[in-house]
């Protein structure tokens, strides 16, 4: 009797350990992400986030220059041709992305979209000239426009390639 009994605990007890074969964990999917390419062909890998951006374009001057790639989200395109953007970085900040060479441009309905740019990140001084000409091209009203009276140190980005996310 106790070898019979002895045989159902090690047989209940293989039944549960083969029942209990778990699954392999599938928490490693990744997202397959598609991009539509303007300008320069790039890849998405080491984009920095706008926020870390932020903290490298506050620690530079008027005439400083860093090669960088970084993953923002727009806030304004140019309504006239789609001729550069602005990007969030953080809080209220934004960088100002112009195309190099003026060779490509982006759709003017991008606004709220995630992007990724590569080029030239730097801090600059802009015109009120410019800056008024940014903001006619932007769809300011008079009022706005004639508003503007002083340059502005503002944060600057000459990409020479731009990928959007697609949805």
């Amino acid at each position: 009797m106790r070898k019979i009994a002895a045989l159902l605990v090690v047989l209940v007890a293989f039944a549960a350990c083969k029942s209990e074969k778990k699954e392999p964990a599938n928490d490693t999917v990744k997202e397959e992400v598609t991009y539509a390419s303007f300008g320069k062909e790039i890849v998405a890998d080491d984009a920095v986030a706008a926020r870390s951006m932020a903290k490298h374009y506050k620690d530079m001057s008027v005439g400083d220059s860093i090669p960088s790639k970084m993953i923002a989200t727009v806030e304004e395109v140019c309504q006239a041709k789609g001729c550069w953007m602005k990007l969030k970085l953080e809080d209220d900040s934004q960088v100002m992305v112009k195309f190099k060479d003026y060779a490509f441009f982006v759709p003017k309905n991008i606004a709220g979209k995630e992007v990724i740019i590569n080029g030239q990140a730097f801090v600059t001084e802009t015109s009120v000239d410019q800056l008024r000409h940014i903001a006619e091209d932007g769809g300011k009203t008079t009022e706005e426009i004639e508003a503007i009276t002083e340059p502005k140190k503002e944060y600057a980005f000459l990409a020479d390639g731009v990928l959007l996310k697609e949805e």
